[in-house]
């Protein structure tokens, strides 16, 4: 048996594995790259690895695929209560006909995933907000990680934004406490970073320009621009020069993590993008457990 699938464009570029996913429901990887393996999975009739990107108007094929496993798994898919949909539509920062801006709350991811059902996306898709449409999701941010967030309200526009960002013409502005101090008050880190695609270890250039806002002898409050766009870019380079971020649970020492802060302590304070020669600036307000870090601290913070 077989069943076909064209690419959207809205999903041009996306990994496969993600695609599957967002199509079927939050199946196992290990059972999405079994049946790439095994061929079930193929693009245009050629096998492929989950890492594949994808084409606008490509044709997926799915070979004997056991799509119960699937109706399972959506079955499972994350139903958001009214108050839940509320609270976050009380983070929305501005409101157009294209897109929202969102102030994201730390402890929520974007999409839902095999760990994390909870998430933007879904809650989103039950809002007024979209009562005519759909969310789409365009850039990442990490699910403890708080701040500025874009979702699209058209293909048209999710494209547009996917683009930009992939093009770096969307300028971001983070904003951390790490601990010890920071010696050199500003500058850029550049590194290279791995990451694992099938235990394979891939090395990715990553660059972030940063300053140091306010410190003392037990930690720093930073201003960081990432000029590129990697996992986890911040919180890894701040680890590898030894000051990893404030309720960091991944990235970390173990001479940290006693009394960790319950939350991460990095922020997506600033967005700026230009769309038609119109200029957009977001800012998103420092969370209260922030700001109260930032005060037992004695750290000073003036929004720039």
């Amino acid at each position: 048996m077989k069943k076909y699938f064209s690419v959207d464009e809205a999903f041009n570029n996306m990994r496969v594995d993600r695609w599957i996913r967002k199509k079927f429901g939050n199946l196992p990887q290990g059972f999405i790259e079994k049946n790439l393996r095994n061929g079930k999975i193929k693009i245009n009739n050629k096998k492929i690895k989950s890492s594949y990107k994808l084409k606008t108007d490509e044709t997926i094929i799915f070979f004997n695929f056991d799509f119960k496993i699937a109706e399972k798994e959506n079955k499972a898919k994350f139903e958001p209560t009214k108050s839940i949909i509320k609270s976050n539509e009380d983070l929305i920062i501005d409101n157009n006909e294209d897109f929202i801006v969102i102030n994201k709350k730390s402890g929520i991811a974007v999409q839902g995933g095999t760990k994390s059902k909870k998430n933007l996306i879904d809650i989103f898709s039950k809002s007024n907000f979209f009562k005519d449409t759909k969310p789409y999701s365009v850039h990442r941010l990490d699910k403890d990680t708080s701040g500025v967030f874009l979702i699209a309200k058209n293909r048209e526009t999710a494209q547009l934004l996917t683009s930009l960002f992939r093009l770096r013409k969307v300028h971001k502005i983070y904003i951390c406490v790490c601990h010890g101090e920071i010696a050199i008050n500003s500058g850029e880190w550049n590194s290279q970073l791995i990451r694992y695609e099938n235990n394979k270890p891939i090395k990715e250039n990553a660059r972030t320009i940063y300053k140091v806002l306010d410190k003392n002898s037990n930690c720093s409050l930073l201003q960081m621009k990432p000029i590129t766009g990697r996992k986890h870019q911040l919180r890894k380079q701040l680890y590898e020069i030894g000051h990893p971020i404030y309720g960091d649970k991944k990235y970390s020492f173990d001479k940290y993590n006693k009394g960790l802060n319950k939350n991460l302590m990095l922020h997506a304070f600033q967005i700026k993008f230009m769309i038609k020669d119109k200029k957009f600036t977001y800012s998103a307000i420092l969370p209260d457990y922030f700001k109260k870090l930032l005060d037992s601290k004695k750290l000073k913070f003036s929004n720039f």
